[in-house]
């Protein structure tokens, strides 16, 4: 069984920071790049950051460049994104997945239960 388990999200004030965590399987997580996903209210899912296997490549929508950071400690089998100077735009619920580095498209059709984060103005 595929386990992603996100934590990290909770409420905070416009141009605070929060830290997501995502510990996945380690059969999953070892050889894949790793991705943070969101999705807001009455909006589809999309990609927020991409980060390869080895850590050494990083990719980020538009809109959070500058202001989040993916990283990954493999020994720990997490991935993280910081979100610093929150913006309540950034407000959704985030969820982690093994993903395909160059199309940026989720492994796995399992997902976890997501970590909301909601930022007021």
């Amino acid at each position: 069984q595929v386990q992603l388990v996100e934590s990290g999200g909770g409420l905070v004030q416009a141009g605070g920071s929060l830290r997501l965590s995502c510990v996945a399987s380690g059969s999953i997580f070892s050889i894949n790049a790793m991705g943070w996903y969101r999705q807001a209210p009455g909006k589809q899912r999309e990609l927020v950051a991409i980060i390869s296997v080895s850590g050494g490549l990083k990719r980020y929508v538009d809109s959070v460049k500058g202001r989040f950071t993916i990283s990954r400690d493999n020994a720990k089998n997490t991935v993280y994104l910081q979100m610093n100077s929150l913006k309540p735009e950034d407000t959704a619920v985030y969820y982690c997945n093994a993903a395909n580095y160059l199309s940026a498209r989720p492994l796995n059709n399992y997902w976890g239960q997501g970590t909301q984060v909601t930022v007021s103005s």
